[in-house]
C-alpha cells in the first residue's frame, strides 16, 4: 500500500497550527536575516526551543551583524548563551563565525551546503536548514524526527538522518522540501514522541503503518486518585555529571518541575567547581542545597536540594568504602527519611560485584534501622534491572552488569523485606525505561532499561499516590522519575 503523503501532510499542517513552532521557524517569521537565522540555528542545536528563544534574545541585543559579534569574546558569548547545550563549545564556534564569514565570503552568510558546512559549528542538518529557513531555497533538513518519523511512515527505509536526507532528495516532492523539517519537528515533539508515541490522539493514525512503534497506554485513573497537585511532588535523577547537565537544561528542569524536593546521583562534581549563577538559580527557585561528592574528582557523588529544611542530614552510612563514593545522602523530615542513592555499577564481567553486594546488604541493614522510626522513601540509580519486562532485552543481557542473577535476588530480597517498588504500583506495562545507551540511538529506538527507582516502606505505600517515569526530558542517559507523596 502507498503511503498517502499528500493526505498526511494536509493533516500535518491542520495539526501544527496550534503546536509551538520551532524556535528557528519563529525567528524567522521575525526577520529574514541570515545571518541570525545561522546563529539561532547554532544555539538551537540539542538544546530546548524554549533555552534557544531565551539565549538567541540576549546574544542579539549585543550582537546583531558579524562585525558586532566579533567583539564579543568567548566568556562573553558564553555568558550570554548559558544554558544553552554545550554552550563553551558553541561559544568557540560563534566567536569563530565573523572571521570565517570576511575571509571566505565577504562577510555574507553563503546560500549553499557545501559552503555553509565550511563554517565552524554547522553540520549538513544545519546547513540544510538555514538554506531552506532563510533563503527559501530547496534543501531538506532532516533531524532525528524527520529520520524516525519518515521510517515510522514506511515512506523510507534508512538507518541514519544522512540516508534519510538523500532517500528524500530523490521521493520527496520538492514542494515539501522547505516545510517538510518544521512539520515533523513539531509533530515529533507534540504527538509522534521518540518514546511512547500518542498514537491515540493522533489524526493521522488511519493512514499510518506505525512501523517500529510502541505507543503509549493510558493509566485509567482512580475516582479516588488525589489531583495532579495533591501531596509533595518528588523527583529523583541521574544526571551524569551535573555540569555537563547544567549546559543540557538542567535549570530549566527543575524550574518546571517545581518539586518539593530533587535528588540527583553521579553528580561528578564538588559544588565548588559549579557555576556560582547556578547555584543562586537554585536557591532563587527555593531549594536548599545538599552535597556529597565522591572524594575522587569526576566521579560518583550525591546531592539533594530541598524546599523544605530538614531536620538532620546525614551523609553516608558509616562505612568509609561506600562513603568515601558520594553514594547515599539521607534527609531527616518529621515524618519521613528521605535516602538519595547512587548504587555501584557491578562492571563488565561483574567485576565489581563483591563491592555492590556489599553495599546492598548494608543498604537494607540502614533502611531497616531507619524505617523502626519513621516512613522511609529510598530514591535513586540502583544500577539493576529486577524483572525481564523492565529492560529491552532481557535474553541478551543475562549475567551482564544491571541484570545479574545476583543483582535480581537481590532486589527480590528488598521487596520480600516489606519494600514496595511504587512505579510498578500504578503501571505494569512493558517498554518504561529511565535509562538509555548513547549508542545505536538507543534512545530513539527505546532500547532501555529500568534502573532508576523510589521504593518505600511498604506500611506507608498509600502516602504514594502516584509514580511517573518522565521519559521526554532529555540531558542525561537517565531520565528523571518522580513520586507524588502525601
Amino acid at each position: 500500500m502507498t503511503f498517502p503523503l499528500d493526505t498526511v501532510i494536509s493533516l500535518l499542517e491542520e495539526e501544527v497550527r496550534g503546536l509551538q513552532v520551532p524556535v528557528v521557524d519563529l525567528i524567522a517569521t521575525q526577520t529574514k536575516d541570515p545571518f541570525k537565522v545561522l546563529v539561532a540555528t547554532i544555539l538551537s542545536a540539542r538544546t530546548k526551543d524554549e533555552v534557544t528563544a531565551a539565549a538567541a534574545r540576549r546574544l542579539f541585543a549585543r550582537a546583531l551583524t558579524p562585525e558586532e559579534l566579533a567583539t564579543l569574546s568567548v566568556t562573553e558569548l558564553e555568558e550570554l548563551i548559558y544554558p544553552v547545550g554545550f554552550f563553551r563549545n558553541k561559544a568557540k564556534y560563534l566567536s569563530q563565525l565573523p572571521k570565517a564569514l570576511a575571509t571566505h565570503f565577504q562577510g555574507k552568510v553563503p546560500s549553499t551546503i557545501e559552503e555553509l558546512v565550511t563554517l565552524p559549528g554547522v553540520g549538513r542538518k544545519t546547513a540544510n536548514l538555514v538554506r531552506a529557513v532563510a533563503f527559501s531555497l530547496p534543501a531538506i533538513c532532516v533531524d532525528t524526527h524527520v529520520h524516525r518519523i519518515m521510517n515510522i511512515w514506511g515512506y523510507v527505509q534508512t538507518t541514519t538522518p544522512l540516508q534519510t536526507e538523500m532517500a528524500l532528495r530523490e521521493k520527496l516532492p520538492q514542494q515539501y522540501w522547505l516545510r517538510i523539517n518544521s512539520l515533523l519537528v513539531a509533530f515529533g515533539q507534540a504527538v509522534c514522541r521518540p518514546i511512547a508515541p500518542h498514537c491515540d490522539v493522533c489524526r493521522i493514525k488511519p493512514f499510518c503503518p506505525q512501523l517500529g512503534v510502541i505507543p503509549r497506554k493510558q493509566r485509567k485513573e482512580s475516582p479516588l486518585m488525589p489531583s495532579a497537585q495533591h501531596g509533595q511532588c518528588f523527583v529523583s535523577w541521574n544526571v551524569n555529571g551535573l555540569r555537563a547537565a547544567l549546559g543540557k537544561g538542567f535549570l530549566e528542569m527543575t524550574g518546571t518541575f517545581n518539586a518539593d524536593i530533587v535528588a540527583l546521583q553521579e553528580i561528578k562534581a564538588h559544588s565548588s567547581q559549579l557555576p556560582q549563577k547556578a547555584l543562586e538559580t537554585l536557591t532563587r527557585q527555593g531549594y536548599q542545597q545538599f552535597w556529597h561528592p565522591a572524594e575522587k574528582k569526576g566521579y560518583a557523588g550525591t546531592a539533594v536540594l530541598s524546599k523544605t529544611a530538614p531536620l538532620q542530614v546525614h551523609y553516608g552510612i558509616g562505612a568509609s568504602d561506600i562513603d568515601r563514593e558520594g553514594r547515599v545522602l539521607t534527609l531527616e523530615f518529621s515524618d519521613y527519611y528521605l535516602i538519595n542513592a547512587y548504587f555501584p555499577n557491578a562492571q563488565p564481567g561483574l567485576r565489581r560485584m563483591d563491592f555492590k553486594q556489599a553495599f546492598n546488604q548494608a543498604m537494607l541493614v540502614y533502611l531497616n534501622g531507619l524505617r523502626q522510626e519513621k516512613t522511609v522513601v529510598l530514591c535513586g540509580d540502583l544500577n539493576v534491572a529486577h524483572k525481564e519486562i523492565d529492560l529491552a532485552r532481557p535474553k541478551e543481557n543475562r549475567m551482564n552488569p544491571g541484570f545479574s542473577d545476583e543483582e535480581r535476588a537481590w532486589m527480590d530480597t528488598l521487596l520480600e523485606a516489606g519494600y514496595v517498588d511504587t512505579f510498578r504500583k500504578f503501571c505494569a506495562d512493558p517498554g518504561q525505561y529511565t535509562w538509555w545507551s548513547y549508542r545505536s540511538a538507543a534512545r530513539e529506538r527505546n532500547i532501555g532499561w529500568r534502573i532508576d527507582y523510589f521504593v518505600v516502606d511498604e506500611t506507608s505505600s498509600s502516602r504514594v499516590v502516584d509514580a511517573a517515569i518522565h521519559s521526554n526530558i532529555f540531558g542525561s542517559d537517565h531520565c528523571p522519575v518522580s513520586i507524588r507523596f502525601v
